[in-house]
């Protein structure tokens, strides 16, 4: 579609707990929709850099003297920071430095500190050069994260089996959602079960997770097509698909290996249908249900 994108959109993958997988949802939701003719900038704004080292930017994360951070404090333009990845979407990578950067925030005299992404990247590029903005925010309460929510104002929350799965999202919702929806729109575009390995028709942590998504009322309309359960009596039966969610298949992680979006790595994936769905809520800005 390019730059003709009516409603050019930018969206934070985020989640204040570690382990669920948001970096491989950030780069593959941005190749989706790059594989979808959108021009697409992805955003790295974690320190740990997983998305910018997943992608083959090692050198550029390591190297601190022209950074994302730099862009904060008008010291650089974006543009001469970000690169071309080689698979259809550009990146602005983390830099080992941003922790420091992160630092000079809190304690500077620094005018709107958790609107700096919005204010020198994310309001300069969006529609004029980019159809969608894609974000990959830290797992812990930041003012890099604030950075990352008032940026874009939606958001993606993927979750991954385990005994504190709901307690991270209520931890996200509670600690970092709520307060800036005491001054802004704040919407969860989609709930992610990510990283699932076992069948759901057996009491597994996986079926923990999606028995507690879908039994919510205020939930249901962010849980994507490829996660909604309805009839767990018929999935018990083996009449219905006993594995919903993302899969953590061994394409997935083999790909980050070959720092390369799973699309490029291994286009018969039967897990891209997922991300491809997520491509498409962030298109239109909500679930949309199969008829």
């Amino acid at each position: 579609m390019g730059l003709d994108q009516e409603n050019p959109r930018a969206v934070a993958v985020c989640m204040l707990k570690g382990g669920v997988g948001k970096s491989t949802v950030a780069v593959n939701l941005a190749r989706q929709l790059a594989a979808h003719d959108h021009d697409v900038l992805l955003i790295d704004l974690d320190p740990n850099g997983h998305a910018s080292t997943g992608l083959g930017f090692d050198d550029e994360y390591h190297d601190t003297s022209e950074s994302i951070g730099d862009t904060f404090f008008e010291e650089v333009d974006p543009d001469s920071v970000i690169y071309e990845t080689g698979f259809n979407f550009d990146l602005l990578p983390s830099s080992e430095d941003l922790e420091q950067v992160e630092r000079e925030i809190v304690v500077g005299d620094v005018f709107q500190p958790s609107a700096l992404l919005k204010r020198e990247i994310v309001d300069p590029l969006l529609g004029d050069e980019y159809d969608y903005i894609v974000t990959d925010s830290p797992a812990y309460r930041s003012r890099l994260t604030d950075n990352a929510l008032v940026a874009t104002g939606n958001l993606v929350l993927p979750l991954a089996p385990g005994n504190e799965a709901m307690t991270g999202l209520e931890r996200t919702i509670e600690r970092q959602i709520a307060p800036l929806r005491k001054h802004m729109d704040v919407d969860v575009l989609a709930l992610v079960p990510n990283m699932l390995r076992g069948r759901i028709d057996q009491q597994t942590q996986d079926r923990q997770l999606l028995e507690r998504l879908n039994a919510h009322d205020s939930l249901q309309d962010r849980i994507p097509n490829f996660a909604r359960v309805t009839a767990w009596d018929a999935v018990d039966d083996g009449e219905l698909n006993p594995s919903p969610g993302i899969r953590d298949r061994t394409s997935i992680t083999k790909a980050y290996g070959e720092r390369m979006p799973l699309l490029d790595y291994d286009p018969d994936c039967d897990q891209l249908k997922c991300f491809d769905e997520l491509a498409h809520i962030v298109e239109v800005g909500e679930v949309v249900r199969d008829e």
